[in-house]
């Protein structure tokens, strides 16, 4: 006879989130969860989902683009097709009925809910005095591509070296590798 392992409720994982219970009572079931939004209405999501009394934050950050005539300061979404907002798993209805949405991130018929944690930093990096942008999420040991500069297209392992990003190169047949210092932002995760 097989055992069958369940995993945690969603209710479960948003109670045992970091930092759940530091602004929250334990009766509150509110979870943070990303939001797929239809292109270019991640501000009117984000209005109507404010408007029904529910939590939305749609992040953005300030770049520079270059014209043929002249530079311009726009407003992008750090995360573009996507909206955080706060709600009880029970209001799903409501938020699928909003204005612009078009799912909620799920895994199955379970919402996947996202830590407290991750989006109050978001929050206070945004609130900072530092630019902030979008980058490609790369993990330690993944393989990645350099796309700038003078070592564009070299492939190598990424890794952490004394706060220094850096790409290892290899030699399999002599077992030796060479490392070196790049941009984080000009690296581009590979499968």
């Amino acid at each position: 006879m097989r055992e069958t392992i369940l995993g945690p409720t969603q209710r479960e994982l948003c109670l045992e989130a970091p930092g759940f219970g530091d602004f929250l009572s334990a009766q509150d079931t509110r979870c943070w969860f990303a939001v797929t939004v239809k292109p270019q209405h991640e501000v009117v999501a984000q209005q109507a989902l404010s408007a029904k009394g529910l939590d939305a934050f749609a992040p953005a950050y300030w770049t520079a683009r270059r014209w043929s005539d002249r530079v311009k300061r726009l407003q992008q979404r750090l995360f573009p097709g996507y909206v955080f907002c706060r709600f009880d798993a029970g209001d799903r209805a409501a938020v699928l009925r909003t204005h612009g949405i078009r799912s909620i991130v799920s895994f199955g018929n379970e919402l996947a809910p996202i830590p407290d944690s991750e989006i109050v930093a978001i929050q206070e990096m945004l609130a900072s005095e530092y630019p902030v942008e979008p980058c490609h999420y790369v993990r330690v040991g993944q393989r990645v591509r350099i796309t700038e500069g003078p070592l564009a297209g070299i492939e190598g392992i990424l890794v952490h070296h004394r706060k220094a990003t850096r790409v290892v190169v290899g030699i399999e047949l002599l077992q030796r590798s060479v490392a070196v210092e790049v941009n984080p932002e000009s690296l581009l995760p590979l499968s």
